[in-house]
Parts: structure tokens; C-alpha cells; sequence
């Protein structure tokens, strides 16, 4: 760590400025292994986070129930063998705190903390045209002057919190589960209302319903959901998945999904038994695999999309019995797969517990926290201790929109967002030379991906690309208007031909009032974005202007 950092950190100058080759927002997947890759280079190079240790969404998701939903052996960085093998996972899909404790271990098996500076917000960041490098600011006063600015600050972590007028009025405890204490919080006995039952409600509903005194699960838009199996892992199980290396090396980064297993059936070839057959087989995996390699076919076709959707109604009706609670809680009006799909271990049994009680808002909307608790558009009042809303993200974009971002000519991010969400590649963004960025829209990591395969891929391709301008002695890359033309209308025809984008969620950015249309994450398949990166790479970077 050079001396004006060691400065900074320490708080003895303040005013002065820090000067790096490379600034990295996030110390989560993406930015641990781009701190990692640029110092290996020789470059001065430095990642913020707002937090206080590293783990991004694994430091922020604490929420009870938290846990992967990708198979733990294949959530993991494949660059080195050693790393990979020195981790042992407890089961198939393990929690928070183990994954806290893995995302530590790289950072130390890595030694990467000398170089992250924690519990530091990046504020503002502005393009000098003069000095071809960015001024970027934190909330501790700090400037830094550096040539490159790469944006790892994750997909979903911009908590949508503020929903309701009156939440400061509230006499208990609200929490986001974002943003969850780290400090236990005493839920023995409690009142508890649960907003939103997207995959993250769903781990919490799940969790908590046994240990409260009453659950209320405040319901709008019901949810495929597909049980999941996780099995403890001992000795051999982890050797097993440890012999497997250099196959999911080879397998990963080319899959439609990042994930181990691919679409391998097609539709049209088998019979009606067949087909039952392999829907039955995939589900009694007890992962995302009925959704991501059994028939590609259900996100173009609506005849296919609606007798796999029918299938997953029918196991959830036989699990709920109840006709109120089906008419809640199974899907009718958008088809299986159009959104996200979350896993879950006896969720939808946790409402037949007397202490559990479904309540509708979707034509009864809530208006309002009031001191007491919720208040719908009907009048009532739900009273509660403790209110936890699991209400989502602003995703892909949230992460930069709430930092003030200015490129040439002091155009803002946030504003060129709000009229048009644009990117190339999900790599570059025309207008912000030298800002580069992972996870965010139009690219596989804005959402249909195996995260840390996405992650990995598109840091090595930043690493690579800018390993090659430092050889070819350029200091500054931007994408081309065409470029960037041309690939926002290669998106867009991709995606407009799935139901992805004929469904409202939060992969159109449905969640977020006002917030511009456009099918989030490439829907072209993770192998054929990797391989268009790739041609891009090896024909010397077509498309990016390099000074």
C-alpha cells in the first residue's frame, strides 16, 4: 500500500488527494477478485465498500433463513485450484454464515484487506476530460484521482425500503432484510408481519414461523415455488465435488446459465410421457434445475410455458390443500420461469400453522405504517411488534444510480438511467470513459446467471482488456455510440422474444415506479455472451475507441 493511502486510511490527511491506477467499488465476489487480478498486474489499485468486512451480499443478507439457492461448489472462483480446494462446504445449499466465512477466506487466502478500504461510501465520481482520469468521492471527505473506475457493486443491492408513508411512526421494530442488525434480533413470542414473498420472504417466512407468537404475510404477487433438497455434506461428498474441479471449470463458464446442468431435452421430440417423466425427475432434484435444464423451450412458447406451469400449480396445490391458501399462493396469471424461481424448504406448510395467517393485498393494498402497524387501503389495522419488509431491490442499475456518476460533459448516470437504460455489453457504458462495470444491465449478471460465474467472467474480461491497453501504451477506452447502438438492439431482439419480457417483475424493472422498461439481464445464454466477448477481445477490442 503506497504512503498516500496509508494516510487516507488513517485519517492524518484528509484533504489530500490519493492518486490510483485503479478504484474498485464493492469488496463482494466481483470485487475481491478484480482487487486481486489488477494488483497482480502492478497496478495501485483499491476497492471501497460501505461495509464493514467483505462478503457484499453475503456481509449485507443476514436475514434468517438466508442461504444459497446455487449449489455451494459451484458458487466459487475457478482461477485457482488451491482456492477452491481449501474450502470444504457443510451441505449442498448452505447459509449466511458459512458463505460470510468463505467470502473471509478468500479475502485472506488472497491477502486482500490491505488493499480495501471498509465502512467507506462512495458519494460521487466525475469524469476530468482534461486529466482523462476520474475524481471520485467518499463520505469521509476523501477525494481519489484515479485512472480507472470499476463498478462491482452488485445487482441486488440497492434495498427498496422506503415504500410507506407513516414508517417512522412505527412503535416497534421494522427492519429491511438488506440491511438486516447483525446483533440478534428477539423474535420469541412476537407479532410479526412479513412484506413481500419473493425468494428472500420466503426464506424468512419459512424460518421464523415456528419462533414468533403470530405471522402475518402480507400477499400480492404469489410465487412458483420448488422445494428444496440439501443434504449434509461429510468427507466423501466433499471430495466428490473437490475430484470435480477441472470439469466444472471446463462446464460452467459455457452453460445457458452458469450452471452445472443444461437444457438437454427438447419438447417436440417426446411424448406426453415422456415429457411428465422428465419434468418429475428434474423437480425430485431439489433444485433449480426444472427450471434452467428441462425444456428451454417454456420461455418462448406459451403452450409449453403453461403445461410446465400447470405441473409445478399441481405439486403446490397438493402441498397447500387449502382453497384459500391456493387462490393466494399459486401463480395463475404469468407463466413458470418468467420470473424469478426461489427454492424453499416447507414454506408453503408454514401457512397451515395456526400462529401463521395469509393476508391478501393485492386489491387491498397496505396505505400505510401507522404507530400500531400496518394499515390497508380498507381501513384495518394490522397490529404488530416487529415489521420485516422483503420488498426487493432497485436491480441493476440501484448500485450506480446512488452515487453521483458524471461522464463527459457532466452527463449523469443517474439521469441517462432514468430516460433509457443503456450499456454495452454490460461492460461500458458510451459517455464514461474508463468507467467499467460488473453487474448491471444487459449483460447475464443483471439476473440469469450463476453469479459467481458471470462475476468471474466479466473481471477477467476487464483485467484482460486493460492489460492490453497498458501494452499498446493507451490510457483511455470507451465504447462507440454504434457499439452501444448495436448492442442495446441485439438485447432487445433477444429478449423480446422470451415471456421474460412479457411478464411485470423485477427483471423489467416492473418493481421501481418510473423506472424505463427494458428486460434487465441478456437472455442470450451465459456460453454465447462469453464467446461474444471473446471475439470482441480478440479483434483487438472492436468497438471501443482507445486514446
Amino acid at each position: 500500500m503506497n504512503r498516500a493511502i496509508e494516510d487516507a486510511v488513517a485519517g492524518k490527511e484528509a484533504s489530500q488527494t490519493v492518486k490510483l491506477d485503479a478504484l474498485v467499488i464493492g469488496a463482494g465476489v466481483a470485487g475481491l477478485y478484480q482487487l486481486h487480478m489488477l494488483r497482480a498486474q502492478g497496478l495501485t489499485v483499491r476497492a471501497y465498500d460501505t461495509a464493514s468486512s467483505v462478503g457484499g451480499t453475503w456481509y449485507w443478507n443476514r436475514y434468517p433463513g438466508a442461504k444459497f439457492d446455487s449449489e455451494a461448489y459451484i458458487y466459487q472462483y475457478l482461477f485457482s485450484e488451491d482456492l477452491y480446494k481449501g474450502w470444504s462446504w457443510s451441505e449442498r445449499f448452505p447459509g449466511q454464515p458459512e458463505i460470510e466465512r468463505w467470502m473471509n477466506y478468500v479475502a485472506d487466502r488472497l491477502d486482500l484487506r490491505k488493499d480495501i478500504q471498509f465502512s467507506t461510501t462512495i458519494t460521487a465520481a466525475r469524469y476530468n476530460e482534461d486529466s482523462r482520469r476520474w475524481m471520485v468521492e467518499t463520505d469521509r471527505g476523501e477525494t481519489i484521482d484515479t485512472q480507472f473506475l470499476i463498478t462491482c457493486g452488485g445487482m441486488l443491492s440497492a434495498p427498496v425500503s422506503d415504500l410507506f408513508p407513516g414508517q417512522d411512526s412505527f412503535k416497534g421494530q421494522l427492519f429491511h432484510t438488506a440491511r438486516w442488525p447483525q446483533e440478534p434480533v428477539d423474535l420469541a413470542g412476537k407479532r410479526v408481519g412479513v412484506v413481500g414473498i419473493g425468494a428472500t420472504g420466503i426464506q424468512v417466512i419459512q424460518t421464523i414461523a415456528s419462533q414468533v407468537g403470530q405471522l402475518k404475510v402480507f400477499v400480492r404477487t404469489p410465487q412458483y415455488v420448488l422445494p428444496m433438497k440439501s443434504p449434509k455434506y461429510g468427507p466423501e461428498d466433499v471430495a466428490a465435488y473437490k475430484a470435480r474441479f477441472e470439469e466444472l471449470r471446463n462446464t460452467l463458464p459455457y452453460t445457458f446459465t452458469g450452471f452445472e446442468y443444461d437444457f438437454e431435452h427438447h419438447w417436440a421430440d417426446l411424448t406426453p410421457e415422456q415429457r411428465l417423466e422428465v419434468l418429475e425427475s428434474v423437480y425430485a432434484n431439489g433444485s433449480l434445475k426444472l427450471w434452467l435444464a428441462s425444456f428451454g423451450e417454456m420461455f418462448f412458447d406459451d403452450t409449453v410455458n403453461e403445461e410446465i406451469s400447470e405441473f409445478v400449480r399441481k405439486k403446490m396445490r397438493a402441498r397447500l390443500k387449502d382453497s384459500r391458501l391456493c387462490d393466494l399462493l399459486v401463480p395463475t396469471d404469468y407463466g413458470f420461469g418468467t420470473h424469478r424461481v426461489p427454492l424453499e424448504s416447507n414454506y408453503l406448510e408454514a401457512y397451515h400453522r395456526p400462529n401463521v395467517e395469509a393476508v391478501s393485498v393485492r386489491d387491498n393494498p397496505i396505505e400505510r405504517v401507522v404507530p400500531e402497524g400496518l394499515q390497508t387501503a380498507d381501513g384495518r389495522v394490522h397490529a404488530l411488534d416487529i415489521i420485516i419488509l422483503a420488498t426487493g431491490f432497485d436491480a441493476g442499475t440501484g448500485a450506480l444510480t446512488r452515487i453521483d456518476i458524471r461522464g463527459r460533459g457532466g452527463r449523469s448516470l443517474k439521469e441517462d438511467w432514468g430516460r433509457d437504460i443503456r450499456t454495452t455489453m454490460g461492460l461500458q457504458v458510451h459517455g464514461y470513459p474508463n468507467m467499467f462495470t460488473t453487474a448491471v444491465p444487459l449483460a447475464p449478471s443483471a439476473a440469469l446467471c450463476n453469479m459467481t460465474t458471470c462475476l468471474q467472467q466479466q473481471t477477467e474480461w476487464i483485467s484482460d482488456c486493460i492489460k492490453y491497453m497498458r501494452s499498446k501504451k493507451r490510457t483511455v477506452i470507451e465504447p462507440t455510440a454504434e457499439m452501444e447502438d448495436n448492442w442495446v438492439a441485439h438485447h432487445d431482439e433477444t429478449a423480446d422474444a422470451t415471456l421474460i419480457s412479457k411478464t411485470n417483475s423485477w427483471y423489467l424493472g416492473s418493481n421501481i415506479p418510473g423506472k424505463p422498461r427494458r428486460v434487465l439481464s441478456y437472455t442470450g445464454g451465459v456460453g454465447t455472451y462469453r464467446k461474444k466477448c471473446d471475439d470482441v477481445a480478440a479483434s483487438g477490442y472492436q468497438g471501443f475507441a482507445m486514446q
